[in-house]
């Protein structure tokens, strides 16, 4: 892009008539929060089990004593031989965030189909410390919408981000992006696919617990610490061609 050079005076007019776009969309995201919240709420009486450092646990066990929970569905599925380097980009903001929503009575957990030894090994690799569950024995991300079976790739039926087909990790054949990213996980394009990313929110309440909320793709752009910071850039995401993101420790491998 071409980018104009002007005064300082002509800037600051430019960039005032930005900050009113800009506060509007501050003012129009306050009020969809407020709507998220005021969603009506699911009971969920499943019983789902989850491997966790701490033996095995039900859904409500991940609520760790208190009464929200933010599940974060990392694409890791049980053939990975490593996570998703997206969500592994995601997923490195989380540490500084978990403490500060501990206080505000909400537990943050990362789930994922692989087995805990993987995911525990994982995790140390990255040197993170959240908590982070394995759902493989259960049918906890097929419910959540984040796990697809062969059979529905075969017949084109999975329902993901609330709509039929059309996400890139859909296309036939896959997409290069699609393609480098399953090799960086060690597994082809169609096994890579079959695990999604997303968040779940749920709460407890008198020893009940209710599904709020979740969201797919674009809709978890806002948990990328990385991004935000990108978009404030002169040349935002930089990102025209294969995406430029790596694992944290696969940078100086380039």
């Amino acid at each position: 892009m071409q980018h104009q050079i002007v005064s300082r005076d002509e800037w600051m007019k430019a960039r005032l008539d930005l900050l009113e776009e800009e506060k509007e969309l501050t003012r129009r995201s306050d009020e969809l929060a407020r709507r998220r919240q005021e969603l009506p709420w699911v009971r969920v009486d499943k019983t789902y089990r989850f491997d966790t450092e701490e033996g095995s646990a039900t859904l409500p066990d991940l609520f760790q004593g208190r009464s929200q929970l933010l599940v974060y569905h990392f694409m890791f599925g049980p053939d990975y031989k490593a996570g998703c380097p997206s969500c592994s980009a995601v997923a490195d903001g989380f540490d500084a965030s978990v403490v500060h929503l501990a206080n505000h009575d909400v537990t943050l957990m990362a789930a994922s189909r692989a087995p805990l030894a993987k995911l525990l090994a994982y995790r140390q690799r990255m040197g993170w410390s959240f908590p982070w569950a394995s759902s493989g024995d259960s049918d906890f991300n097929f419910d959540f919408n984040v796990s697809f079976t062969e059979q529905q790739q075969r017949d084109a039926t999975i329902q993901y981000n609330y709509r039929q087909g059309g996400h890139a990790l859909d296309i036939r054949p896959a997409p290069d992006p699609v393609v480098t990213f399953a090799g960086m996980c060690g597994v082809d394009a169609s096994t890579y696919g079959r695990d999604r990313p997303g968040l779940s929110a749920f709460v407890m309440e008198d020893g009940v617990v209710y599904h709020t909320y979740s969201t797919y793709t674009r809709g978890v752009d806002g948990l990328w610490a990385m991004y935000q910071w990108l978009d404030r850039a002169p040349k935002g995401r930089n990102e025209q061609g294969p995406p430029r993101f790596r694992r944290r420790d696969e940078y100086g491998t380039r």
